[in-house]
């Protein structure tokens, strides 16, 4: 790739000390002496800079990246046009409040999601500053516009860590544990989980859209229900791609039933799965969608987009938050939506599903603790399992793998319900080099454990 997405730094993985090196370990005990225990750490390597496929540390080892900061740096980190023009943000000033006194950055970020997001209605959008609370916002949004209070969510969904988005995350450990009592009228039911539905994947979506649609019509009252929330790719839940039908079954029944649907494409989104967002695969128009991460090269910023009636139903004052919005995340957005569409990013994405995919099938072949490889674009992850027989998961092999990968000098992520997945979010600007030479490293990892 060309400077514009590496920043300068060298593309190629170099270890010069074990990982973690002394250096890095020397300010992990600083920051086990400064930063509460509860922000913990994957791997204690500190970044020093980081480019393109390449995370370098201040030891001097350049790590191949296949986490993106959880799909943050799908731009690649320090990218040109996200450097440029944030910078010149930064010079002009930093903050007034977008309720205060505004500005045009912020506007034109909102002009930027209604040109990108899916469907051609007349869409605004309200700015933030993390997903959780652009997921937050979207239920508000929503009970203001039906007057209803409950929301639907599913099983193995995460929506974020503030009290109401960890009312809609279904996983206890680490998000909710011991942090409730939760905000009410939360209701969960199931999602299609190809891999693990009883009467296998070819019957899922149907049956379980059948299923979640009669428990909310028996359990809450469709009447009852602001809001039905899902990841059309599940996140932290295990990349769970919901069965085909699964999705449209449900949009039918909100629009049935005058329920505001909403597509959280957090992590998802800004052309991870090699679609601008994951809800188009099967033509999804959702009525609100949220987003964050990807949308900003790094910088924090999030953002609710949806029809304008149902976006304006909340009062004048009701929505905002003093830094939603800041001048320059907008300006570092505006950078990385051009990078995204001066690279065809989209396509960037579907080549390295096109690499990823038959690489982790053969070693499929090798290794059958990988259950299911499943994913689209650069949003892959394997399911491990003790049998494939029974399909118990096997969290511990998990982590073996994934310390295996950061000893090498590749950064990889876990996640799902059972600890038992292994995600691959790498930069869409990562070269083929490095992406064949971590999988590479991956084969070697399970090699090594089994």
């Amino acid at each position: 790739m060309t400077d514009s997405t590496t920043a300068g730094v060298p593309q190629e993985r170099r270890l010069v000390t074990a990982v973690p090196g002394p250096k890095s370990q020397q300010l992990l005990a600083r920051k086990n002496a400064a930063v509460a225990n509860g922000v913990a750490v994957t791997l204690p390597v500190f970044t020093a800079r980081a480019g393109g496929g390449i995370l370098e540390d201040i030891d001097g080892n350049r790590l191949i990246d296949f986490g993106s900061g959880i799909a943050v740096t799908t731009v690649g980190n320090s990218a040109e046009a996200v450097v440029r023009r944030a910078t010149a943000q930064l010079a002009d000033f930093t903050h007034t409040c977008f309720m205060i006194t505004p500005y045009e950055e912020y506007v034109e970020v909102a002009e930027a999601l209604a040109e990108l997001t899916p469907g051609d209605h007349a869409k605004k959008s309200a700015l933030f500053n993390s997903g959780a609370e652009a997921v937050e916002n979207a239920v508000k949004i929503a009970r203001a516009y039906t007057k209803r209070q409950a929301v639907v969510v599913f099983d193995h969904g995460y929506h974020g860590r503030t009290n109401l988005t960890m009312a809609l995350t279904a996983k206890n450990m680490p998000y909710k544990n011991g942090f409730g009592p939760f905000a009410p009228e939360i209701y969960r039911v199931p999602v299609a989980y190809g891999y693990r539905w009883p009467t296998g994947p070819e019957n899922c979506g149907p049956e379980a859209a059948a299923q979640a649609i009669d428990e909310i019509s028996k359990q809450v009252g469709a009447d009852n229900v602001a809001a039905i929330v899902i990841e059309p790719v599940l996140g932290e839940g295990g990349f769970i791609e919901p069965a085909k039908g699964f999705l449209p079954a449900l949009k039918k029944f909100a629009e049935d039933n005058g329920i505001v649907f909403v597509a959280d494409e957090i992590q998802s989104g800004f052309c991870r799965t090699g679609q601008w967002f994951a809800c188009e695969d099967e033509g999804i128009v959702p009525d609100l969608i949220t987003t964050a991460k990807g949308i900003a090269g790094g910088l924090p910023l999030a953002a609710v987009t949806g029809r304008a009636e149902i976006m304006d139903a909340a009062h004048a004052g009701g929505l905002g938050g003093t830094y939603g919005g800041n001048p320059v995340a907008c300006a570092a957005a505006l950078g990385a939506i051009a990078t995204m569409k001066e690279l065809d990013l989209n396509a960037a994405a579907q080549r390295i599903e096109g690499i990823m995919k038959p690489r982790l099938a053969a070693m499929q072949e090798k290794f059958d603790v990988i259950g299911d490889i499943r994913g689209r674009g650069a949003m892959i992850a394997v399911e491990l399992v003790k049998d494939p027989a029974t399909k118990e998961p096997a969290p511990e092999l998990t982590g073996a793998v994934a310390k295996a990968c950061h000893a090498a000098g590749l950064i990889v992520l876990t996640c799902g319900t059972y600890g038992n997945v292994l995600r691959f979010l790498p930069p869409l600007v990562i070269s083929d080099e490095l992406l064949n030479e971590g999988l590479d490293l991956i084969e070697e990892a399970f090699a090594a454990q089994l």
